[in-house]
């Protein structure tokens, strides 16, 4: 995989003159990118989210409120794969200022903090089982790397998904002090430092080839 590019968008290439028009290629949508998220993207990752969570749990991590909510106050701290045009996967962060979660954190966003709470990783169900949802962890971690000020990022989870967090580098924190319902998660972490090795240009949007 490599990325490329700084644009959240790619505009369409003009034929060339020496072309002829009976062999132009027919441009259309980057085939594979990632980039922020904005409140235009909030029904689609709503609708990916109600069907991921609900199916599995019966609780969504996010309302469709909050998700304008977050898109709106950090959408620095998310980030969509999208394959020709379509959202196929995404992450929604935001800004934490305290060791361990609360409840607060499920809603709150502190602009001072430190750590990235990653409230959401989802990918849509045609897409699953192709690697995509590691492969976007990873591409968002390394991406807070790039952010001068994040020193962590941490997450809660159901006890299944421990193993796959921690394929992606998360060590296990202990219980999470917040309960949904009768589900409760275990709080997990992965320690942001240094910079990341990609290029500077690329750590904000890019197309996956």
């Amino acid at each position: 995989m490599s990325v490329v590019g700084a644009q959240p968008f790619i505009k369409p290439m003009q034929p060339s003159p020496s072309v002829s028009p009976g062999i132009q290629r027919r441009h259309t949508l980057p085939a594979s990118e990632v980039r922020p998220l904005n409140t235009q993207d909030a029904i689609s990752v709503f609708e990916i989210e109600r069907e991921a969570f609900i199916s599995v749990s019966g609780e969504c991590p996010l309302h469709l409120d909050e998700v304008r909510h977050f898109l709106t106050l950090c959408p620095e701290l998310s980030m969509g794969w999208f394959e020709e045009g379509r959202l196929v996967a995404f992450i929604i962060g935001s800004l934490w200022d305290q060791d361990r979660l609360t409840t607060e954190a499920l809603t709150l966003h502190k602009p001072c903090g430190s750590t990235v709470h990653i409230h959401i990783l989802a990918v849509h169900r045609t897409f699953r089982q192709q690697g995509k949802g590691p492969i976007l962890m990873w591409r968002y971690l390394q991406y807070l790397r790039c952010l001068p000020n994040v020193r962590r990022a941490v997450l809660m989870c159901e006890d299944f998904l421990i193993p796959f967090y921690r394929k992606s580098g998360f060590k296990v924190l202990g219980r999470c002090a917040i309960t949904v319902a009768n589900l409760t998660f275990t709080e997990m972490w992965y320690p942001i430092s240094g910079h990341a090795y990609m290029r500077r240009n690329s750590c904000f949007i890019g197309v996956l080839l």
